[in-house]
Formats: C-alpha cells, structure tokens, sequence
C-alpha cells in the first residue's frame, strides 16, 4: 500500500501545496475546483519526479512554525535596525564585515532555508556555500563583533534547523 502511495504522490506536501495554490488563483472554493487542484497537483509532481532524485526527509512541522514565528520577528526587528543605522550612521562609520559560517547542516534543505533566513532578514545576505556545502560565507552591513554575529545565527537559526530537519 505504501508503495502505491509513494508512486502515485512522490512528493505529497508539495502535491497538497499545489491544490491549494491553485484554489486561491480560482478565488472561489468548489469540489471540483478542489478534486481538479489535486489532480493538477499529482500531475506536476509525477511530471518532476526525475529531477527529485531523493526524497527530502523529515520535517517536524510545530518546530517549522516556531522558527517562522522567530524568522518575522527578527525580520521586523532587523528592519527597524537597518533603518536606525541607514538614517544615522554616516557610511564613514560603518563597519561591514564577511563572516564565514561553519555549518553542521548536512541536508540541501535545510542549509537552503538557513541561506533564505539569513538572506531575507535585512542587513545580512548569504553569498556563497563552499564546494564540500561545510561553511557559508555572509555579508554582513554593519556589526561590533562578526564572531558574535556568527555565533547568534548559528544559535538561532542553524540549532533550530537542525531539529527541524530530522
């Protein structure tokens, strides 16, 4: 049974991802605009199965929404610090920095969420991931203390993702 399953919805988040994508475009709500959604949902992921070689693992879903809830708290709170810094700072006083981020993520997925993270909140980007995916290289716009800096985003970000990602 599990089999059948597995070969008719490879990927059923994103199946169930799509369906409801397409509802809300419809702007209305139907069974069978719901049955069709489904349906347009297998069949792009069946038709992108062969680029998805491994399934992605695990994914604790209560801790993903903790770590949403933290990730727009931190995304409010660094605007109104960028903007702090942008309206008094004179650039003369900025001190940006490159910090490297060794990374103890393992999976594609989760060093993709940790780059995302780090890249949406405003005033740091993710700019590289070595060749081997050990360490990420992070730009950051202005800090006292870039070992601190990375100290916190491993702390906040990358302990969270790894319980996230099992």
């Amino acid at each position: 049974m599990t089999r059948a399953f597995r070969w008719l919805l490879p990927h059923p988040l994103l199946t169930l991802l799509l369906a409801v994508v397409w509802i809300l475009l419809q702007n209305e709500f139907s069974a069978g605009m719901a049955l069709f959604g489904v349906i347009l949902g297998i069949v792009i992921t069946k038709a992108t199965a062969i680029w998805w070689p491994e399934r992605p693992g695990g994914v604790h879903l209560g801790r993903l929404f903790s770590y949403a809830m933290i990730v727009l708290w931190d995304i409010i709170v660094a605007n109104i610090q960028v903007a702090w810094i942008v309206l008094t700072k004179p650039n003369a006083a900025l001190r940006p920095a490159w910090i490297v981020i060794p990374l103890e993520l393992t999976t594609p997925e989760a060093i993709t969420v940790l780059a995302g993270t780090i890249t949406l909140t405003p005033g740091t980007v993710s700019a590289d991931l070595s060749d081997e995916g050990h360490s990420l290289l992070v730009h950051v716009l202005h800090t006292e203390d870039p070992d601190s800096d990375r100290d916190e985003i491993k702390d906040r970000y990358e302990r969270r993702l790894k319980e996230i990602f099992l």
